[in-house]
This record gives structure tokens, C-alpha cells and sequence, in this order.
């Protein structure tokens, strides 16, 4: 119940204030921005997501950009990180290769990532969802769950009026914007984040979530990707309403594990709750290259400054892992991935260019390549990492020697010191 005037079918999402139902515009400060429904004040489950989050960014800290089409990516041979929504109206989208997008839109402005200012202002925003509740779970750089149930009496309003407030307080102070979706699940609540983008808000209730998916692509289920809508088409299956028909038991049969999960989230039953600091499940860097490259050499170089990198994000977050996996994509964009479990884990750069050089050996074998990257899993509390090598006498010199380039680096700068493997190439590493 709203503590600033009587309880409304809805408010306005500019001045808070409570709107009887049927207006158009805001009868306080005329805003268009106005938001009713039935379940409005009952629902506490929230998915926030930034709008073209490193666009923004970038046009926040250059209004020249304002009314320009901007792509963030990685050059010509790259692929769009994102894009900003003047450029997807011409047709560009997230993960296209960057010819296909500057085909698409060639008066775009392409901007390369800037990661470290992105990664600032993605935790600036975090901590105000923190400030709204405790029970906040990142999904990535610009995007978390909230459950705000029981802080009504802490912010004297309802969870979708302190969503609204918090909307207008990230735009104002931030200079990014934001687009909420209110739900009772996690799926419905993702879903509705994305109905009214940017800048949106949108409510999908418990009473109508069965009508509202039934409308929906089968697509629009969490898991169901390239491949999976492929099959279901096969089998005659494109519409969520055609799942709703269906016996648990018969999709089971027919897609084994995720036939549980079109049962259950065709019907809106999504029963996973909101966790506090889902923890990262690998740490990983890769290079998209300006020329397609085969030579061995050259693909080391890349991997010593990728493992460089892991293992700086690594060090940072007092975590390890104990798998390392190469990431390759050839010139025809098909993807390679090996992984090797390591009997201990690891943070060090060494260690990791070390078993990415095994995992590379077999790979080059005259294939053009066009990104590779380099990473680890099985993350874990750096305590463990690293004991000393009985076997490889050198290791501990190696460590040491590392942990002296770590010094300079944190005192100098990252630049300050290189090793061989990486002093001379032009890279464009993210």
C-alpha cells in the first residue's frame, strides 16, 4: 500500500503518483508513463536488465552519440557485443559479425569495449539494488533478479512503486536506463523485462500467465534455442498454447530432462527462488583477429596475453579453477572447445598458457582461425591453489617471477611489464 496517497489501480511511473483507472496521462504531472494492474501492489518478484547496457554507456559519456546509430565490438573481424537501438532498427543484433552489421547499418559508429568502465558502472547500479533489498542475484554485468517480499515497511510502498522509484533514481544518477519486469517467478518476471524495451515496465500476473504464454513462440522458453525450436517445428510444435495440451509425461518421452521444463514453464510454474551471489562458473578471455591465423606462434602469442588476463580476474576475485579450456572458432565461424582438469587448482598465468599450449598443439594443423580464447572452470576458493610442483622444479621460479610481474603491474600499470610471448602484437583482446 502506497504511503504517499490512498490505495489506486496503478501510478504513475514519473512522480509515483497513484492514477484512478482508464487515464491516459498522468493527472498530477501529465506523464504518459502510467502502469495499472490488477495484481500490481501483491507482486515482488522483479528482473532488471539495463537497456543496451555498453551502448549506453558509451552515449552517456559522449552526447555527440545521442542520436547516432553505436555498435560496441571488436572491429571489422569481431562480432557485436551490442548495440544501441537506433542501430537494431536498421537490423543489427548482439553476436552478428561485425561486416554483416556494418552491411546493416554502415553509418554506424563502432566503439571497441571498454570492459573495466562497463564492469564500474555495472557494480554502481548493483549496489542500489542492494540498497532496495538484500536478496539481490546477479544473472551478469547488467542484469539481476530481486525478491523484495517483507521490505513494504522499509520503503513504506509496495515493491512496484520502490521498482519505479529505483528506475528513475538509475536514470538521473547514472545516466543509463533501465527496463523492469514484475512477476511471482523468475521466467515471467525475465519475460516481462523485455516487453518494453527500453525504459520499460511490465507486469505479467499469476491470473493471466497461462493466456499470455499461450500466445507466445515456444522459443520464448528459457533453454529452447536454434536447435530445439528446429525440432519441436519438426514435430509440429511452434506455439506455447500447442505445449499447454500436452502430458508431462509425453513431452518426457519425446525431450527427455526438458520436456519437464516446456510442461512446467508453458503452464508459468517456476518454482526456483532468488539466490544471493550466484557464484561465477568460469573466469575467461578471448581475441577476435583482425586476419584469419594458422601459425602456431602466433596463436601462442594470443595465449599467453588471454592467460594473462584470466589470471588477473582470477587473483582479483581470491578464486582459482581446476579446468582449463581453449576456445577456438574457425574461419568458417565453427567452434572448437578443449578442456583439461588439472590436479590442482590453479590462478597462475603459467600454469594455464601452459595447458592451453598442450590443448593448442593438436589444433594447429594448418586450420585458419578467427578468435581464440582461453579460460578456466571448476572455480573454487584460491586457498587451494597452486601447492608446490615436485615435478616440474621450475614451476616455483615461474610463480615467483610472476607474482614480481603482479607488483609492478598493480603499482604501474597493466602495460608496465611483458613477457616475450606478448611485447610486439597488435591485438584487440577482450
Amino acid at each position: 500500500m502506497a504511503a504517499d496517497d490512498q490505495p489506486s489501480p496503478g501510478f504513475c511511473r514519473d512522480c509515483l503518483k497513484g492514477q484512478p483507472e482508464g487515464r491516459r496521462r498522468c493527472a498530477s504531472c501529465g506523464s504518459p508513463r502510467l502502469v495499472y494492474h490488477s495484481e500490481l501492489y501483491d507482486l515482488t518478484l522483479a528482473h532488471i536488465d539495463c537497456d543496451a547496457f555498453y551502448a549506453s554507456v558509451e552515449k552517456r559519456d559522449n552526447p555527440e552519440l545521442a542520436d547516432k546509430p553505436v555498435i560496441i565490438g571488436g572491429g571489422k573481424r569481431g562480432v557485436v557485443s551490442t548495440a544501441c537501438y537506433i542501430a537494431r532498427v536498421h537490423g543489427v543484433r548482439s553476436a552478428m559479425p561485425m561486416f554483416k552489421a556494418l552491411d546493416a547499418c554502415p553509418d554506424a559508429v563502432v566503439i571497441k569495449p571498454d570492459m573495466e568502465k562497463y564492469a564500474r558502472v555495472g557494480r554502481e547500479v548493483r549496489q542500489m539494488m542492494q540498497e532496495l533489498t538484500p536478496m539481490v542475484q546477479p544473472i551478469s554485468i547488467d542484469e539481476a533478479f530481486l525478491e523484495l517480499k517483507g521490505t513494504e515497511k522499509l520503503h513504506h510502498n509496495p515493491a512496484a512503486r520502490v521498482l519505479a522509484k529505483f528506475a528513475r533514481r538509475v536514470e538521473l544518477e547514472v545516466g543509463i536506463t533501465v527496463s523492469v519486469g514484475l512477476s511471482y517467478c523468475k521466467f515471467l518476471a525475465k519475460v516481462a523485462s523485455d516487453l518494453q524495451k527500453p525504459r520499460g515496465f511490465s507486469v505479467i500476473g499469476r491470473t493471466e500467465a497461462l493466456e499470455f504464454l499461450a500466445s507466445r513462440p515456444v522459443t520464448t522458453i528459457w533453454g529452447v534455442g536454434k536447435a530445439l525450436a528446429g525440432t519441436l517445428e519438426r514435430d509440429g510444435i511452434t506455439m506455447i498454447s500447442q505445449l499447454q495440451t500436452m502430458e508431462e509425461g509425453d513431452l518426457m518421452r519425446r525431450y527427455g530432462s526438458m520436456g519437464q521444463r516446456l510442461f512446467r514453464l508453458s503452464r508459468g510454474i517456476d518454482e526456483r527462488d532468488v539466490h544471493l551471489n550466484e557464484a561465477a562458473k568460469s573466469v575467461s578471455a578471448e581475441t577476435t583477429f583482425f586476419d584469419d591465423i594458422s601459425n602456431h606462434e602466433q596463436l601462442v602469442t594470443h595465449l599467453r596475453s588471454l592467460s594473462e588476463k584470466v589470471a588477473w580476474r582470477l587473483k582479483k576475485s581470491a578464486i582459482a579453477g581446476q579446468t582449463v579450456v581453449l576456445k577456438l572458432k574457425t574461419a568458417d565461424f565453427k567452434g572448437r572447445t578443449r578442456n583439461r582438469r588439472l590436479d590442482d587448482p590453479t590462478q597462475l598465468a603459467d600454469r594455464i598458457f601452459r595447458t592451453g599450449i598442450s590443448l593448442l598443439e593438436k589444433e594447429t594443423d594448418g586450420t585458419k582461425y578467427r578468435l581464440i580464447g582461453i579460460g578456466v572452470s571448476d572455480l573454487c576458493d584460491a586457498a587451494t591453489a597452486d601447492p608446490g610442483d615436485l615435478v616440474d622444479q621450475q614451476a616455483g621460479r615461474r610463480a615467483a617471477a610472476e607474482a614480481a610481474m603482479d607488483k609492478l603491474r598493480d603499482k604501474f600499470g597493466k602495460g608496465s611489464v611483458e613477457t616475450g610471448y606478448t611485447f610486439h602484437p597488435k591485438r584487440q583482446d577482450r
